[in-house]
This record gives C-alpha cells, structure tokens and sequence, in this order.
C-alpha cells in the first residue's frame, strides 16, 4: 500500500462505534489494535464458524470455506469475494507473523450479515418497498447525449413497482413524473409511507473512460469508516440514523447485487458503501443501485432498452425475495 493510501486510511478510522454480532464471533487474546481498530485471528473466526482455511498466496491471499460458502480475502485491498460477490470491506486484512487478521467492524457490518442474517421480529413481514427513481426535474443526473439519467431512472422504477406488485408486494415511487424531489424528502416520503425497505435507483457514468461497465449496489459506510467512493461520501457523518439498520443495509445490498449479477454479461462491481442522503436518513433498510454505465457504448444501449429494464427489475424482485427470505 503507498503511502499517500495508508495515511487516509489511517485517517479514516477515527470514532466507530458498533452494534454486538450475536453470532460468529470468537473471544480471543490474540486481537490486535490497528488503525485504533479491534482486529481478530481469522483463523479463530473460521475454526469457530467451520470454515476451512488456507492461503492461496502465502501471507497475501487467504481462502475460508465450507460447504456453502467461499470467502476471499487479500492484505492491503478493501475487496473481499463472498460466494461470487465482490462486497467493499472497511479496512484491509492485516498480516502478522503469517496470520490474518480482520476487523471486527467488518465482521459485525459487512462479512457477518450475509452469512448469519438477523430475523426481523415474529410478524414483521417485508412487504412495503418504497422506490426512488434518481434525480428528476431540474436536476437530470448523468448525461449521455440527448439521454437524461433522470429518465432512466423513472423508467426502471416503473417497471420496478409493477414487477414488485406483480409479486404480492405493495411498491411506490418517490416521484411519477419528471419533478425534482429534494434529497431530504426522499427518505422522509419511506418514513411516511411505513416502508420496509427503501431502494433508490442511478445510473453510471465515467467520464474519459467508456470501457468501464457493470452494476454495483451502496448501502450505508458503518460510523467511522471511510466510504468506497469519493464524491458524496460525507465522511464522518457518524449520527446518521441510517447506521441502525447496518446488518439489514448490508444484506440487502448483497441480495440484491447477487441477484443482478445473474443478468447475462452484467460485470460486477460490487457491494460499495457511501454516505448518500438517502441511505443516512433512511429510517428502514436502504441501498442505492447502480444499474449500469451510460458513459459505455454497449452498456448504455441495454439501458436504453425497455426489455433490458424490465429484466433488471426482475432481477431486483429477486433480490428482493432473497432478502425477506433470509429475516423472515
């Protein structure tokens, strides 16, 4: 890691304040402090949880697996690969004397939700979806030509609510029409709708670089951790309300980009996490999809076509049932 990198990082993890993993978790005197961080013996994790281990790369890349699950880890990367799934850990693996170590942050927030979700209370049922279809109004989004992200947005939404009402859910939309919403409203028309969950929905771009594509999917950056992305990241919003639903936002936005991933030739580009409006104000589970890159010539096309959108809100129903089936 540069150095340049290893200071932000070090800068980044300032102030976390976690919630308690009532499963996975080893007590162990072999913890150590990084970055002012809890950081634990993978070994012990895996032992305690049945998970094979083994190096792939001797002191670099690590393997745990068992019969259902396979997790990759490597030192001086944020990436982690679970089950075929790239998902955006807080902080590297540390590497001590040819052992791993891995945060407990990450356990509580990124790696342990997926494997051991959290029920929902007996009788609550997800049911209520509230989607935000992206920008709006005087505020087009990204642009590709005479093509508004904010049309494609509202599109997808559409199809969205109808697949999702197709499906027995009831689903609504932050907005119908081409009208702006602000930012603050959005999350506050779930909260007033009793939502389950709350989806919003973009689209990509990458300016001087048309050859990147795939789908990647934001849910909330755990308190004190930094975000995987840069502009609107908000660093150091530790009193987000979001951050109660932490476990929840993480399983969701893995349901939901695995599921994606199943659509032929979408690339994965990973569960990410940020500190977008919409998922700190959020008072349900929330995550932030980002469908595809308008800013890539075959990508884009696909988004343009309605058979495309109508595929991909299937794939997010999916995720979606995915998801209620593991808390239910």
């Amino acid at each position: 890691m540069k150095l340049a990198q290893l200071l932000v990082l070090m800068a980044a993890c300032a102030g976390w304040q976690g919630e308690a993993l009532a499963q996975g978790w080893p007590g162990h005197s072999g913890r150590l402090d990084v970055y002012g961080k809890s950081f634990v013996p993978l070994a012990d994790w895996a032992g305690k949880n049945n998970f094979s281990i083994r190096w792939l790369s001797p002191g670099n890349t690590v393997q745990l697996a068992n019969r259902e699950t396979r997790i990759t880890i490597s030192r001086d990367t944020r990436e982690a690969e679970l089950n075929g799934v790239d998902v955006c850990l807080s902080y590297p693996m540390v590497v001590r004397n040819g052992a791993g170590y891995i945060s407990q942050v990450d356990l509580e927030t990124a790696i342990g939700p997926i494997l051991f979700p959290a029920k929902n209370p007996r009788g609550a049922i997800v049911r209520n979806i509230v989607i935000d279809p992206g920008h709006g109004g005087k505020d087009p989004g990204e642009q590709d030509g005479s093509h508004k992200e904010k049309t494609y947005t509202l599109l997808l939404g559409q199809e969205l609510r109808d697949e999702l009402i197709h499906a027995g859910f009831n689903a609504s939309l932050t907005r119908t029409a081409d009208t702006f919403v602000p930012l603050p409203e959005r999350p506050e028309i779930a909260r007033r709708r009793n939502a389950d969950l709350f989806i919003s929905l973009h689209w990509n771009t990458l300016p001087g670089n048309r050859s990147v594509q795939g789908a990647q999917t934001f849910c909330l950056t755990p308190a004190g951790a930094s975000s995987s992305n840069a502009g609107g990241s908000l660093f150091g919003a530790d009193g987000s309300m979001g951050n109660r639903n932490n476990a929840k936002n993480m399983l969701l936005a893995y349901c939901l980009q695995k599921s994606l991933l199943h659509m032929p030739g979408v690339e994965d580009r990973g569960v990410r996490r940020a500190r977008y409006w919409v998922l700190r104000e959020a008072m349900m589970p929330a995550v932030l999809i980002e469908g595809g890159f308008m800013s890539n010539p075959a990508e884009s096309k696909r988004i343009y076509d309605p058979a495309y959108r109508r595929q991909m809100a299937r794939a997010i129903v999916d995720g979606i049932i995915a998801y209620k089936r593991a808390v239910e």
